[in-house]
């Protein structure tokens, strides 16, 4: 299930809790927190798992054990359980959007479907629902609100760069699987870019996402929020530069190892950060 997981994706949630009226740690806010990454994300991780069938290193497991009909039960399990109590804590709007995220979660894996052997359309939905979509339904259960209140700008933009955000990542947690992903037929966008490749495709998306950020800050909060998210990303770029000439000379540096510190220095980074801005909204700071 590979919960530690979900700290590599916390930080749409925080981005979307920093715009939310009710960020302060209320019970809406700690139920979608629990649900989304503690059920939620899991379950979408041991059912991937259990169609996957990987032999090696994935994310936040670099052993992985043989799966069992077990795991596939226990995340549809989770799943169950991330929706009612969605319905019952939250809103019947909150539960529809978990059983969805679910829903394609699933087909990304799942052999009748299985989204991850499209390059192209695998990467854009991937990011969309773990980026757009997930920041709505975030902030939708965060504030207990209906669906309809999320379609402003200062709601959609956010939710907008947050797939950007996941679309410029998502390369770079396929690069070490090329090996394991050929083998099963799967053409992830890194396999079709190559090694090198990927670097190129993630440094230029990266620096967009980064100048589109930057623009956001100062256009709706103020210039020096700006200033610290470039100050934040700092560790990201520095290990993103040396890891890319070690692989540029050496592709083996493309590896598991590589790839799960660059994960845990860019979630800590923008976790930080967004949970600095959180606090800056509710005047903590």
């Amino acid at each position: 299930m590979r919960i530690p997981f979900s700290y590599f994706l916390m930080p749409v949630f925080l981005f979307s809790l920093a715009v939310s009226p009710n960020n302060s740690m209320t019970g809406p806010v700690l139920w979608t927190f629990v649900l989304v990454h503690l059920f939620l994300y899991p379950a979408s991780n041991g059912y991937n798992s259990y169609f996957d069938k990987d032999e090696k290193s994935i994310g936040g497991l670099k052993n992985p054990p043989p799966v069992n009909k077990g795991l596939y039960y226990l995340s549809l399990l989770f799943d169950t359980i991330a929706i009612v109590l969605g319905g019952l804590m939250i809103n019947i709007t909150f539960a529809v959007m978990l059983l969805v995220y679910g829903l394609v979660s699933k087909a990304y894996s799942h052999p009748a479907v299985r989204l991850k052997k499209y390059p192209i359309g695998g990467w854009l939905v991937a990011g969309m629902f773990q980026g757009f979509f997930t920041f709505l339904m975030c902030y939708v259960g965060i504030n207990k609100f209906s669906l309809d209140t999320t379609f402003r700008l200062s709601v959609l933009i956010p939710a907008a760069l947050s797939t950007l955000m996941l679309w410029g990542n998502y390369p770079m947690t396929q690069i070490y699987q090329h090996e394991e992903d050929s083998k099963r037929g799967d053409k992830t966008l890194s396999l079709l870019l190559g090694i090198r490749g990927t670097f190129y495709f993630v440094g230029a998306v990266f620096g967009l996402v980064t100048l589109a950020f930057v623009l956001y800050f100062n256009a709706y909060f103020a210039p020096h929020y700006a200033l610290t998210f470039l100050i934040a990303l700092a560790p990201v770029v520095v290990y993103f530069l040396y890891w890319f000439v070690q692989a540029y000379r050496d592709e083996t540096q493309a590896n598991y190892q590589h790839t799960m510190w660059l994960n845990f220095i860019s979630a800590t980074c923008l976790n930080g950060f967004f949970l600095y801005l959180t606090l800056s909204t509710m005047n903590l700071l």
